[in-house]
């Protein structure tokens, strides 16, 4: 699968500003299953950017532009092809695997996705509220793939219930919100269970008659830590696992590591529209 990404954040603000420094993580990723063809970032004021990878493989753009301005485009588009196949339901937990899991060199190495954050916090009431329901499985891999059913089957995908600033203790009380909180909810209950995981920020693409569910924005999703096989991609918005249709940009702890533009500046308040299309080029 081929797609092509045009994602454009434009900044409209109340007075003229300037002296305005900011960072963009928008580059996809390439990895053994995601190849990035073409990427272009266009910046408007123009400016050059910097580019660096920061703590969790991530690509971040830095940009700064000296000038008055009263408003601000960045336009990225790239070119990614995508070939991956469905295993996760076919994992066998041997027991090699289940030592690898109760080993404290794994439980070091992974520390990062398996401490809660602000966002991925949840009351131990809410954790067992999930717990019970989905059983108490032993096998990691299925008991995740649970976890992902249970969201998607009893939180209701609303984009009027939450914002960006939403915790998952927050949102699990609604039970509903988009897939920034499936994910942060599940990413909760999953490291509450000593299970390694952590948030990927990306791309969705829904097509013509899809049942899929995205955000007109940027989508999420969960990757959990196999062992012997890696991080294994698990979307609790569409019950399903990331496979060619999700595009991946970055992995982080939760949403705080990966917002896809940050920035300061010296001036008056803004307000910032978001478009987004993602197009099928090659489907073989």
């Amino acid at each position: 699968m081929i797609y092509q990404i045009e994602h454009t954040n434009r900044f409209h603000y109340d007075t003229p500003v300037d002296q305005s420094m900011n960072h963009i993580r928008l580059k996809p990723r390439t990895d053994e299953c995601q190849r990035l063809l073409s990427y272009r970032s266009d910046i408007n004021p123009s400016s050059l950017t910097k580019e660096h990878l920061d703590l969790w493989g991530n690509t971040v753009e830095t940009f700064f532009i000296p000038e008055v301005h009263e408003t601000l485009e960045v336009k990225t588009t790239s070119i990614v092809s995508i070939q991956r196949s469905p295993f996760i339901k076919m994992v066998d937990y041997s027991t090699e695997m289940r030592n690898i899991y109760h080993s404290d060199l794994f439980r070091k190495h992974y520390l990062a996705y398996l401490n809660d954050t602000p966002y991925t916090f949840l009351y131990k009431d809410q954790v067992d509220e999930i717990v019970n329901a989905v059983g108490d499985i032993h096998n990691p891999v299925q008991f995740s793939i649970e976890v992902m059913r249970y969201i998607h089957e009893n939180f209701t995908y609303d984009t009027s219930t939450t914002n960006v600033n939403t915790k998952a203790h927050e949102s699990f009380p609604l039970k509903a919100g988009v897939c920034q909180d499936f994910t942060h909810i599940m990413l909760g209950i999953l490291r509450a269970r000593l299970i390694p995981a952590r948030y990927v920020s990306g791309y969705l693409y829904v097509g013509e008659n899809s049942a899929l569910i995205g955000d007109a924005a940027t989508h999420a999703w969960v990757e959990v830590m196999v062992p012997g096989i890696g991080w294994c991609g698990l979307d609790p918005t569409n019950n399903v696992e990331a496979l060619e249709h999700h595009i991946r940009v970055g992995t982080g702890r939760d949403y705080s590591d990966l917002s896809p533009l940050q920035g300061v500046y010296r001036g008056g308040q803004h307000t910032l529209t978001v478009n987004v299309s993602c197009t099928l080029l090659d489907s073989q």
